[in-house]
């Protein structure tokens, strides 16, 4: 009876045989630290990392000839000639693992800054849309935009001098410190300083609230100074949701009365001022009315036969 695969295999590692795997080893990670944009003049290290035990470290500078046998390569001061794609790889026994993912290692500081600017405003409410804009005064075509803790920066070669980065439907995550940086497409390794900051703010959206002020003096109606009555909608399942509508219901209520009180008390002033220039206008036309006839005068007997009344004769005879 000949034994079986899974015999043999333990049997295998008992002996300290261990069959050989086939294929390339899996690919390391590589990074820089502190970043991969490195101002001009400043340390950086570039780590390659693998799986435990690992016999040899390659770390090469793509599009170059060079390359060192490390896993760690400390750069003490960022030069030009430094910057540019580094990939690394790893060997136990005599097979090769696949290359790391490349990193670009960035030489930031070779030319003057430019200006970042948000468009209409560094402070947008959430959900809304935000435009961050990178100009420069010189003929750079390609630009890079930049935010605080995250890994990599977000590239657009848009337009010569300037370019626009758009946020459609921002979020509380978009809030934070952004930089944008210029270059030319012909040393894409070699930028410009970073921009002056822009702290970008994202408030959250805030359902509007209608206050509605009532006030009524001279002992019409008495209510509060100021009452605010917020209208929200009503949550389902909300306790507070009848509760809530019941008092903004009562308060229309009150200001519906009010408003029939203020109505009814302008009516009695209308009436009242009528009544009174209705009085004053008869008066006017009593003022203007013709006198009454005078009452015939009495003729004495000596006037009977149509002579002068006899007034005229006593005043003679005085």
């Amino acid at each position: 009876m000949s034994p079986s695969p899974t015999a043999l295999f333990c049997l295998g590692l008992c002996l300290g045989h261990v069959p050989a795997q086939r294929g390339p080893l899996p690919k390391p990670s590589l990074q820089a630290l502190p970043s991969s944009l490195v101002p001009l003049e400043k340390p950086v290290t570039l780590r390659c990392q693998g799986p435990p035990g690992v016999d040899l470290y390659r770390l090469e500078k793509l599009s170059s000839s060079r390359y060192q046998d490390q896993a760690v390569l400390f750069i003490p001061a960022m030069k030009r000639s430094l910057a540019g794609r580094y990939r690394c790889s790893y060997q136990n026994g005599s097979l090769w693992s696949l290359p790391s993912d490349q990193l670009e290692l960035v030489a930031t500081g070779v030319f003057a800054k430019p200006s970042l600017s948000a468009q209409p405003g560094p402070a947008v409410s959430s959900g809304g849309d935000v435009t961050l804009q990178c100009q420069t005064r010189y003929g750079f075509d390609q630009f890079a935009l930049y935010k605080e803790g995250d890994p990599a920066p977000y590239k657009n070669p848009e337009r010569w001098y300037r370019a626009s980065f758009p946020i459609i439907t921002v979020t509380a995550a978009h809030s934070g410190t952004y930089r944008c940086y210029s270059f030319s497409s012909r040393d894409p390794y070699l930028w410009s300083a970073p921009s002056d900051p822009l702290e970008l703010m994202v408030t959250e959206f805030s359902e509007a609230t209608t206050e509605l002020t009532v006030s009524l003096t001279n002992k019409v109606f008495t209510t509060e100074t100021s009452r605010s009555i917020t209208a929200s909608p009503k949550e389902p399942g909300s306790p507070a949701g009848p509760a809530r509508q019941h008092y903004t219901m009562g308060n229309l209520v009150r200001i519906c009365l009010g408003a029939a009180i203020l109505i009814l008390l302008a009516g009695f002033l209308a009436e009242d001022w009528h009544s009174r220039r209705k009085r004053l206008r008869h008066r006017v036309r009593a003022v203007q009315r013709p006198l009454p006839p005078l009452p015939p005068t009495r003729k004495s007997h000596g006037d009977q036969d149509g002579g002068r009344p006899d007034v005229h004769s006593r005043g003679l005879r005085s």
